[in-house]
């Protein structure tokens, strides 16, 4: 039944929710890449740096401090009204002369720019793009020079005298906090990676000042193409309110780990399950019953899921337009909880059947608002308690919704299986025998997305049955949407209705184009008068149906499989296999405890 999850059996020894998720060890592996030494030996320290081989390829993040970093010397351009800069052209001067070299490092033209002072914004431009000369034509910082132009002139004074020497010296600590490699989290690969609060600090500090190489181009063909941009000057171009609000939260951020480096860790791993490994929905017998649902109106994901499992309303391009105008649910968690943006650095497009789990970001800002509404409204002291890896107890996934640019797209049968798998990845436990948290979600895909909260609520409740995770809905202030889901939910548990009912309920209902509000009204009427026929006395009793019935009972028309057409039209030369019950794959679980 429908229930608040916070009850006491569902609480922690502390009263919270935090022991009651598993939360996976660090350990280097080699599906698991653990930038630091581990064991950490002094908790109140920052961990060290583990080393590595440097490797430039491309299944890593390409480093601005490798020596395979290069920049050719005719792009440079440089502002010679700026004393230090004079000497940087004398220095490339010489070495073009000399004839030796038609390259130099890029590297030492970034520590030579990101030397104090800077004392504006406008000299922060000219420092930026004496390594980025090939966009000085294209790359804006309106948006920079507006914020600085109309705050406070103390404010001013005090982030280009105090707090950006502070971010140029953490961001030229590259080589030593990073002296190995890091991984690109590629397609089709289930791969962690572990890095300390400082690591991320510090590669944030570059993509602040936009060092990073061959990440400044979003064109398909390009290396980085089928990844989220990482350097910020995209965010720098834009003059509008949020925009200036989200460098706010990103400044704030520097203030507080440079004032006092926080000494925990944070692990992001990348989830794929095989098309072969997904559940046969049409066949799935789990009961509703087997679950609790809480939805409210009141509340938000992060504040009010602490120790359950978060979900991000993602892009595939995880952080979405973070770094743009983008300004909604994954956006705003992001400037919230900056480590999230590094996700960015080497995380490629999630796939159909993929998911982005991430343990142990900070809180660093408070808001209010929403979209163009957004607004940063201080400091926010995260009192979240750590595990015994160092990380916070907030576990976030990324999942990705499809955008209809139609909503009666989303009813087809197809694109419900692709919703459902995808939440399924993300929602999946690591591991079998470990305690699992409630999911805490909400109106995922909807909005920009035209996704229907009611059938958004119905997946995530049919995936949260599969994996037997409780789930806590937030409608962020919609009531009748709660009543309209506390509703359903009863009636699905009193009517002792399965994942399968539902499921071809569902194809039914596309099947028969009716409109998309009708479809709670149309669940109830199909089983009302499912229960009233199994009454009639004029009727036997009927069993519940088994994969292996009779050809006439597959053709009924109450009981139709999309799933059928679903596998032929992918599938058009192979026959299609004989139906087999998947629940939680056992090796896909096993498989998550190496993570």
């Amino acid at each position: 039944m429908s229930s608040e999850i916070n009850c006491d059996e569902e609480m922690g020894e502390n009263g919270d929710n935090f022991d009651n998720c598993y939360w996976p060890p660090v350990y280097p592996t080699g599906n698991h890449t653990v930038l630091y030494n581990v064991p950490i030996v002094q908790p109140n320290q920052p961990p060290i740096p583990r080393r590595s081989t440097p490797k430039w390829d491309s299944e890593h993040v390409r480093m601005p401090c490798s020596s395979m970093s290069q920049y050719p010397l005719k792009k440079v351009r440089t502002r010679e009204n700026i004393g230090r800069y004079k000497v940087l052209v004398i220095f490339l001067a010489f070495l073009q002369s000399d004839g030796t070299s038609d390259v130099v490092s890029r590297w030492d033209l970034i520590k030579t720019a990101l030397q104090p002072p800077i004392k504006s914004s406008r000299e922060l431009e000219t420092a930026i793009l004496s390594y980025n000369s090939k966009y000085t034509k294209s790359w804006s910082f309106r948006g920079l020079h507006k914020l600085f132009d109309e705050c406070d002139e103390e404010d001013a004074e005090a982030f280009f005298d105090r707090l950006l020497p502070k971010i140029m010296d953490l961001a030229l600590q590259l080589p030593q906090l990073i002296p190995g490699s890091i991984p690109l989290l590629k397609q089709g690969r289930n791969h962690s990676i572990s890095l300390s609060q400082q690591q991320i600090a510090c590669l944030l500090a570059n993509a602040f000042l936009c060092t990073f190489p061959r990440r400044n181009t979003q064109k398909w063909e390009s290396e980085y193409g089928n990844y989220p941009d990482i350097n910020f000057n995209r965010l720098f171009g834009y003059t509008d309110e949020r925009c200036m609000e989200k460098i706010k939260c990103i400044c704030h951020y520097f203030r507080r780990v440079l004032n006092k480096m926080p000494t925990g860790v944070v692990t992001f791993s990348r989830r794929c399950v095989i098309r072969e490994a997904m559940p046969r929905w049409d066949i799935c017998d789990a009961p509703f019953r087997g679950i609790r649902v809480d939805v409210r109106t009141g509340g938000t994901i992060e504040e009010d899921g602490k120790g359950l499992l978060q979900v991000d309303f993602a892009n595939k391009f995880v952080g979405g337009g973070v770094l743009a105008t983008g300004c909604v649910q994954e956006e705003i968690r992001f400037v919230i909880c900056p480590e999230l943006l590094i996700a960015r650095l080497f995380t490629e497009a999630l796939d159909k059947t993929e998911a982005l789990h991430v343990i142990g970001p900070e809180q660093f800002s408070e808001y209010s608002g929403y979209a163009g509404s957004f607004l940063w409204k201080g400091n926010f002291a995260d009192d979240t308690p750590r595990d015994e890896c160092g990380r916070r107890k907030c576990y976030i996934v990324a999942i990705d919704a499809l955008h209809f640019a139609e909503q009666a797209q989303q009813y087809q049968a197809r694109l419900m299986i692709r919703e459902l798998n995808k939440a399924y990845v993300g929602f999946l436990p690591p591991e079998r025998s470990k305690p699992i948290s409630a999911v805490a979600s909400g109106n995922w895909g909807c909005g920009a997305f035209n996704g229907d909260a009611k059938l958004k609520s119905l997946l995530q409740i049919m995936v949260c049955t599969l994996t037997r995770r409780n789930l806590v809905y937030f409608t962020f202030g919609d009531s009748n949407l709660k009543a309209s889901i506390d509703e359903l939910f009863n009636f699905l548990v009193e009517h002792q209705l399965t994942v399968q009912n539902i499921y071809r309920c569902l194809c039914e209902f596309s099947r028969k184009k009716l409109p998309g509000h009708t479809l709670y009204d149309y669940i109830y009427e199909k089983f009302r008068e499912s229960q009233r026929s199994s009454r009639s006395p004029r009727n036997s009793p009927r069993t519940s149906r088994s994969p292996r019935n009779s050809e006439s009972e597959d053709l009924a028309p109450s009981l139709v499989d999309c799933l059928d057409d679903y596998y032929v039209r992918e599938n058009p030369n192979k026959r299609k296999p004989s139906p087999v019950v998947v629940s939680i794959q056992p090796k896909i679980a096993d498989f998550f405890k190496k993570l």
